[in-house]
């Protein structure tokens, strides 16, 4: 065989499995983050403009969240944070409107304590999908009805519901949400 001949063959074997492990590749990726994110992953696909566009801003969430210091509550601290949430739960029999906006409170205090930037909704539901992708509809809901609520339209029942929402990721963040924090390399 000559020379030519060889190279006619190899070549194109390259780039065939070259083009296999690229795509390869991309589908481990997507499934990482699939995993990762859980129903956040097809939330932020389906709002980009692509699946490429899409899968970069969870890639960039990802590496937000390593930049930032989460840590875990000594317990002392959520000790008390269970005592507060007991004490807003007794205030829901009375004041429902008022223990859904600290219920909303408590959690970003307890956002805060952790180590996640609280200063922006938007950026705190996407800091939290990194580790918390499947409780975040909870809060999203919960967040929803507590701006109803602002305005006195959310009813009895869209109130206790709120309470359920932000009890799933209080929850979650008040037991570390079963996440051991990588050590930064």
């Amino acid at each position: 065989m000559s020379t030519g001949t060889l190279l006619a063959i190899i070549i194109p074997a390259v780039v065939v499995i070259a083009l296999i492990a690229t795509a390869v590749s991309l589908l481990v990726r997507r499934r990482r983050l699939q995993q990762r994110f859980g129903p956040e992953y097809d939330r932020t696909v389906e709002s980009a403009d692509s699946r490429l566009a899409g899968e970069r801003e969870l890639r960039a969430r990802v590496k937000r969240h390593d930049d930032l210091e989460i840590k875990p509550l000594p317990s002392s601290s959520r000790e008390r944070y269970t005592r507060d949430w007991a004490g807003v739960q007794q205030e829901f029999v009375d004041r429902p409107e008022e223990a859904v906006h600290d219920a909303d409170r408590l959690v970003a205090s307890l956002m805060h304590e952790r180590g996640y930037p609280t200063d922006n909704f938007e950026q705190r539901m996407k800091d939290l999908s990194v580790e918390h992708g499947r409780t975040l509809e909870h809060y999203r809901a919960a967040h929803e009805i507590d701006g109803l609520s602002t305005q006195h339209r959310a009813t009895t029942e869209q109130l206790r519901g709120a309470m359920v929402h932000y009890r799933a990721l209080f929850e979650e963040l008040l037991s570390d949400g079963g996440q051991t924090r990588r050590a930064h390399a």
